[in-house]
């Protein structure tokens, strides 16, 4: 019906997609308003984001909180009430933001300010929106923001990636006497996994989070768009601060231009975790591995009833009972000791958020005691300082050998800074095949390498040049200053990790060489 601001770019698909993922598609009695979540592939090449600079934003913000190139995030706000004026008798409406962040808490809060209104007075609202929004700094990680918005200022917090893993957000935000006074979030992505998502299947979360680490193929099943992306953003923030690299989308329709790829038979299903209210799905994706199926949340004072797992014969076509269907044996055993404080937090009428930063707790803590064997490994991999000379090539990181790895367990393996027994090996062996490894390794292998050629430029400002140039031919010393040049090139466009003053030196080292050159020496390579 609108798109504002009007020069954002859709392609039709695009916008065929939105319209569809915007509306609850299984009959939906309930009136009211209702938010939820869809996670959308963009489609017809890449475009230019408004921020031209991605680059610094995603270097800077924990790998979980980057901006997406490939995807768009929605955020949608659906009314639906009767209205005896319209056709069908009822009035349904969507306000649905699109952004490449996931910051869910931050643009959810914003809807519910920005939609009631929207509804009311239409156009000139998303105008008058649209133009404070437009007033706002780009987020930075590290840094509080006050964002005001129709009198009101959400003042929220951009995580950065040197935040220490499980730290509470920084409680003291600068106040700066703001009138009225701020609304403050607490966090601009992270959901109340306790009551809102995890709920009914508290004592399977070990099976869950080992399903999520391995990048299994999941559907989730829920009564509402709600409850189905609330659980799929839950389960994929179950491995932080390990990136989930597989696809996810929270809310999924029988018209998504990818249904055909999910439903075939012909080949296995695809690294996905899907989230679905069609009870369609249950017949289409029958032969998919995993399917979680959840009814509505019930808050009540005891532990809420906890979902089975059952065999997946057991699924039916029309009445399937919420359950985990699978034939997955977890590697590891379940950790008692969580659900018991959980169940005494219940007990005690432990406010949600406490309860919920103790499951975050424990899922970070698993996480680290897998990731962390795997990071003293890798590191090792890394050539000695001293292999590194100003004018030969730096030296190439060794190959990950996974047998060797899997040697170094022994002594130092997760068992180190985690009580739960198991089989790790069988862990590490099925994890090495799925694309969270595949990712891991290659931004380690990635970072590992800038750490190199930073290290090599630093080598090299330290060398002395003029020793080094005095029995050299021309040629090798022409050569030199294009190796050179390119180098500061790549350290200036992939920020290498160097110091400002390192690659000055550089600059100054090229000026020198090429002063001691013939004059038409000079006059070439300033020309270059």
């Amino acid at each position: 019906q609108l798109v504002y601001p009007y020069d954002f770019r859709l392609t039709e698909k695009e916008k065929t997609s939105i319209c569809y993922l915007s509306f609850p598609d299984s009959y939906s009695g309930g009136l009211g308003d209702t938010q939820f979540s869809f996670r959308l592939r963009q489609s017809g090449g890449q475009r230019t984001t408004h921020y031209e600079d991605d680059g610094e934003y995603n270097r800077e913000a924990p790998l979980t909180l980057q901006r997406e190139s490939a995807h768009y995030f929605g955020y949608v706000y659906f009314r639906q009430v009767k209205d005896s004026s319209m056709k069908r008798g009822y009035f349904q409406k969507s306000l649905v933001l699109v952004s490449r962040l996931p910051y869910v808490n931050l643009f959810q809060s914003l809807l519910q300010l920005i939609a009631p209104e929207y509804f009311d007075k239409l156009e000139p609202c998303l105008e008058a929106v649209c133009n404070e929004i437009d007033q706002w700094p780009p987020p930075v990680p590290g840094q509080t923001l006050n964002l005001p918005v129709m009198g009101v200022v959400i003042q929220v917090r951009i995580p950065s990636r040197v935040d220490k893993p499980g730290s509470s957000p920084v409680k003291q935000f600068n106040q700066e006497n703001l009138l009225p006074a701020p609304l403050v979030l607490p966090s601009i992505h992270e959901l109340d996994l306790f009551s809102r998502c995890f709920q009914p299947v508290l004592i399977h979360i070990q099976m869950l989070w080992e399903l999520m680490l391995l990048g299994e193929p999941i559907v989730v099943m829920a009564p509402s768009p709600t409850v189905s992306s609330e659980m799929v953003l839950a389960l994929t923030s179950c491995l932080a601060p390990l990136r989930y690299c597989c696809d996810y989308r929270p809310y999924f329709t029988i018209h998504d231009s990818e249904f055909k790829e999910y439903t075939t038979r012909t080949q296995a299903p695809p690294n996905i975790v899907v989230g679905v209210t069609n009870p369609f799905f249950i017949k289409t994706l029958q032969h998919w591995p995993h399917i979680l199926r959840v009814g509505e949340l019930r808050m009540s004072g005891d532990l809420p009833k906890q979902v089975k797992v059952k065999k997946l014969a057991k699924l039916k076509t029309l009445d399937t009972k919420p359950g985990i269907y699978t034939s997955y044996k977890t590697f590891l055993h379940k950790d008692k000791t969580l659900i018991k404080r959980l169940l005494k937090g219940i007990q005690r009428k432990r406010p949600s958020e406490v309860q919920s930063a103790l499951l975050r707790r424990h899922l970070l803590e698993l996480t680290q005691s897998f990731i962390i064997p795997l990071e003293h490994y890798i590191a090792s991999l890394m050539p000695l300082q001293r292999a590194i000379t100003p004018w030969k090539n730096p030296p190439q990181i060794r190959p990950f050998r996974q047998e060797d790895f899997m040697k170094t367990l022994e002594h130092a393996g997760p068992q180190l800074t985690c009580v739960l027994k198991g089989d790790w090996l069988g862990l590490y062996r099925r994890f090495f095949k799925s694309p969270n490894f595949d990712g891991w390794y290659r931004q380690r292998h990635k970072e590992m390498t800038q750490k190199l050629e930073a290290l090599h430029l630093e080598a090299i400002c330290e060398a002395n040049i003029v020793a080094w140039m005095k029995d050299k031919s021309e040629v090798e010393i022409v050569d030199l200053v294009l190796k050179l040049r390119e180098k500061l090139v790549r350290a200036r466009c992939q920020h290498l990790p160097v110091k400002e003053e390192t690659l000055q030196r550089v600059g100054l080292y090229i000026e020198t060489i090429i002063g001691s050159l013939p004059e038409d020496l000079q006059a070439v390579l300033h020309h270059h």
